[in-house]
């Protein structure tokens, strides 16, 4: 027998049972919320995501529609995923820079904004305060400690950009059509990636 099981605050949702889901915090339809989560009140989680075994989001988190967040991963209040972001298992991340157990720094939170699509790889570390760009790919491991534009292939630590990526997560070459999907894409004047 399973043990995921629907709430009647959360109508299409499933909840596994060794899960807590506080007052205040909205689920939306198609989600499953996997083995001994904690969704704090105040967040808001889309439709359709997946949340795996051991994850803590709140308070006052927002996670988009489709949204994977893998198994051990944290989202702090100051973290907002868009539609369709890949956390991979036990990445981390920050809401407070000069943390210390003895100091309250509750005021201090930053946002870190991580826009649509964007795949963040497994023990990667995202300071706070960064935006992550739309599709872009954080290599497993890497350390973020700046804004990441779109499309970017961020890896190491510090994180550098080491290539882009089309939002089907393939590396783009000199010519930036991607292989799988083939659309085409055109670096700016900026230095940075747009879809034509």
């Amino acid at each position: 027998m399973s043990e995921m099981r629907e709430d009647p605050r959360f109508p299409g949702a499933l909840i596994h049972a060794s899960s807590y889901v506080d007052e205040g915090a909205i689920i939306g339809r198609g989600t499953k919320v996997w083995h001994f989560c904690h969704v704090l009140a105040g967040t808001v989680i889309g439709e359709d995501c997946s949340i795996g075994q051991n994850v803590m989001i709140g308070p006052r988190v927002k996670v988009g529609n489709g949204c994977k967040i893998q198994n051990n991963v944290s989202l702090y209040d100051g973290v907002e995923l868009a539609d369709d972001v890949f956390c991979g298992p036990s990445c981390v991340f920050t809401n407070v820079n000069n943390p210390r157990a003895n100091v309250s720094r509750k005021d201090e939170f930053r946002t870190t904004p991580i826009g649509r699509g964007a795949s963040i790889g497994a023990n990667a570390t995202i300071v706070c305060g960064h935006a992550l760009g739309e599709y872009c790919f954080i290599g497993a491991g890497s350390v973020v400690t700046k804004d990441v534009p779109a499309f970017a292939l961020m890896v190491g630590n510090p994180a550098r950009r080491m290539g882009w990526v089309s939002r089907a997560g393939e590396r783009l070459g000199s010519e930036l059509v991607c292989p799988r999907s083939g659309e085409r894409y055109h670096q700016a004047a900026s230095g940075l990636l747009q879809l034509v």
